[in-house]
């Protein structure tokens, strides 16, 4: 006895249980009229498509989620690519070189921006997407219940619909011949009968009344409800998707300029490294003599033995000069060219009588006024951009041979 008592739910958890398996019942056996159309059903157009409205915001949704999902997973598997990237030239380039600690710099600021680029993606716009998405399966349950509330209702219209058309029927029903045993009853005890009969019809009527106008109650509040969320939730999209591809729009725009900074600066730090290659192989390919200013100083430090350079010397070089310019391109060359040559490479003058040449550089080559003086390797000459704007060729300066070519 002890233990029944202790078991107060037992007895109720069975009565809900029948209380629901009646109810799936009654729902099944509407849907099933409903079907073959024995049986009206609610319907309201305006909601369906308020509905069918949800049901393709929450696909959309759903699809937008998992393709930023895909995106913030790209972003991370291009921070790790570029890391090792980063890292492996970091780990090559050699302390000597041009720009060891730009190149250090470089990839620890890439690898900070790229950190801040993926964080700012995961803390906003991915939280902002799945709290947009958090509200969809509250609402689809309640769609979903109304339903069920929906078809409860029409169950207990038709039901007390069908009390309502029987009434005569069961007053007939009452009038009918009695049978054997209330025939033996006496009088007044088939008044009681008759009077029993209509009692139970009517409490069946007025039960199957208030049952309808409960199921009405219950689902015209959820659907009152639906029917001023639905909208609202569809017109939201557009104001999500405004503020989710602003913020990301924005935090791409930031990301790439800083990126294209540190790209233009590594780039940069190349292009040194480019000219201090070429300037050590131009070192070693042509072994150049000593320049013009250090030949200076070595003739003041000439021996007896040494012959001074006659006028016959001179003369040569004159007329090898007046020979190339006649037997140089046909274009027209200003008084003391010999030729023209292009500069193929930057070259960044280190002493004061250096020519300083960029790339594409046309440059016009001039006679030495003593060709002792030319050193191995080395040119004088004066830019063609100087002698057109200026018609003059003060503006000389040496510059090595293997930088240029001729023309």
């Amino acid at each position: 006895m002890a233990e029944e008592q202790g078991k107060p739910g037992k007895g109720i958890n069975t009565g809900k249980l029948a209380t629901s398996m009646q109810k799936r019942l009654s729902r099944a056996q509407e849907k099933v009229l409903q079907k073959l159309g024995k049986a009206d059903e609610t319907r309201d157009t305006a909601f369906e498509e308020g509905v069918a409205n949800f049901n393709k915001q929450m696909a959309e949704g759903t699809k937008l989620q998992k393709d930023l999902r895909a995106y913030l997973a790209a972003v991370k598997t291009m921070h790790d690519a570029s890391k090792r990237l980063q890292d492996c030239l970091a780990d090559m380039y050699e302390p000597e070189w041009f720009g060891k600690e730009e190149v250090d710099t470089i990839a620890e600021e890439t690898d900070i921006l790229w950190s801040d680029y993926h964080d700012k993606l995961a803390d906003n716009s991915m939280i902002a997407m799945d709290n947009y998405l958090a509200q969809f399966p509250d609402i689809k349950a309640r769609i979903a219940k109304r339903d069920r509330k929906m078809t409860d209702y029409d169950s207990a219209r038709h039901h007390f619909g069908s009390l309502q058309k029987g009434k005569k029927q069961d007053q007939a029903k009452i009038a009918k011949p009695m049978s054997l045993v209330e025939k033996a009853a006496p009088g007044w005890a088939q008044g009681i009968l008759s009077a029993h009969q209509i009692a139970q019809t009517n409490l069946t009527r007025n039960q199957a009344e208030e049952e309808l106008g409960r199921a009405q109650k219950v689902f015209e509040e959820i659907n009152v409800d639906l029917q001023d969320e639905l909208p609202q939730l569809w017109n939201s999209r557009v104001g999500f998707y405004v503020n989710t591809f602003q913020s990301m729009a924005g935090y791409q725009q930031r990301f790439h300029k800083d990126m294209g900074k540190l790209n233009q600066d590594l780039n940069d730090v190349m292009t040194k490294l480019d000219e201090q290659r070429l300037a050590k192989k131009a070192g070693k390919d042509w072994k150049p003599g000593p320049k013009k200013s250090e030949a200076a100083a070595a003739n003041h430090s000439v021996t007896p033995d040494a012959a001074p350079k006659t006028d016959t010397a001179v003369a040569a070089a004159a007329g090898a000069a007046t020979t190339a310019v006649t037997n140089g391109s046909s274009e027209a060359l200003p008084a003391g060219v010999i030729y023209k040559v292009k500069a193929m490479h930057d070259y960044a003058a280190t002493d004061g009588d250096e020519l300083e040449m960029k790339a594409g550089d046309v440059v016009l080559v001039l006679a030495w006024e003593n060709p002792d003086e030319q050193d191995d390797g080395w040119l004088m000459g004066v830019k063609e951009s100087h002698w057109l704007e200026n018609k003059d060729l003060l503006a000389k300066g040496v510059f090595p041979e293997n930088f240029t070519q001729k023309l």
